[in-house]
């Protein structure tokens, strides 16, 4: 069992020998710095809980996922996390499998209630979205980063993330916008994304309208009305100060 752990944790390693697909002309596990890789291939998450984990199981062992993180500890220890998303780096699934991990709901799940009619419209499991948003981030091209990713910025949920020697809170918006505007998210390196404003130039995207537009607007509106309100108050305030006043003197 041991040396096939090691067969299966040095598969690919390299692009000696490799066929497979190329991401950016490159064998995609090499999309991790190499530090990494033999961190996580050492790891024992590696070997007893990524061995044999195919594009169906891997989907299963990251609904069990209950934070998002790189490397902690003094030993810069590899989250499960991330040594999911290597072995996904690895299996290289097919497009639509990733789209499917990122609306992922449990079959078994019959609550109908309003809240969770939501949640299952976005992905019952927030940790597989955040795995598949982390490939998608690594592999997919600049055009389809956006479009995948910035619908996933209206889901609010929680996510605990581990750091170094602790754990700290955030959110699924906030970790897709820092896939989106940083160079290096959950102690990866990821390649530079070009501004999104350069592919609206280019006509490779439309412009992105807010979906907070609407709502701003109304509370412009509303704002708007208010004041106009309140001048209208003070009008009638004053007029009724002048109407006062005459009839005193005419007294």
């Amino acid at each position: 069992m041991a040396q096939a752990h090691r067969a299966d944790a040095s598969q690919f390693l390299d692009n000696r020998g490799y066929t497979g697909p190329l991401v950016r002309g490159v064998n995609p596990v090499t999309l991790f710095e190499k530090a990494v890789r033999d961190r996580i291939t050492d790891s024992y998450y590696w070997k007893e809980q990524c061995f044999g984990l195919n594009a169906a199981t891997l989907c299963d062992r990251a609904t069990e996922l209950t934070f998002v993180g790189g490397t902690y500890g003094i030993s810069e220890k590899p989250s499960p996390f991330l040594c999911l998303a290597f072995k996904l780096l690895q299996l290289n699934p097919e497009r639509d499998v990733i789209l499917e991990y990122l609306n992922f709901s449990d079959p078994g799940s019959d609550d109908e209630d309003g809240q969770n009619a939501v949640l299952n419209s976005r992905g019952d499991f927030k940790y597989l979205r955040a795995l598949a948003a982390f490939y998608v981030r690594l592999t997919f091209d600049a055009v389809d980063v956006y479009k995948t990713l910035e619908p996933l910025l209206l889901d609010y949920r929680k996510l605990k993330r581990r750091v170094r020697d602790s754990f700290t809170l955030t959110y699924v918006d906030q970790f897709i916008d820092e896939l989106l505007t940083k160079d290096r998210v959950c102690g990866t390196s990821l390649w530079k994304l070009p501004p999104r404003s350069q592919l609206e130039d280019l006509d490779m995207l439309d412009e992105r309208i807010s979906p907070l537009a609407d709502e701003l607007e109304e509370l412009d509106q509303d704002s708007q009305n208010g004041e106009n309100d309140d001048r209208d108050d003070d009008r009638d305030r004053s007029d009724g100060e002048v109407s006062s006043s005459k009839d005193d003197n005419h007294d």
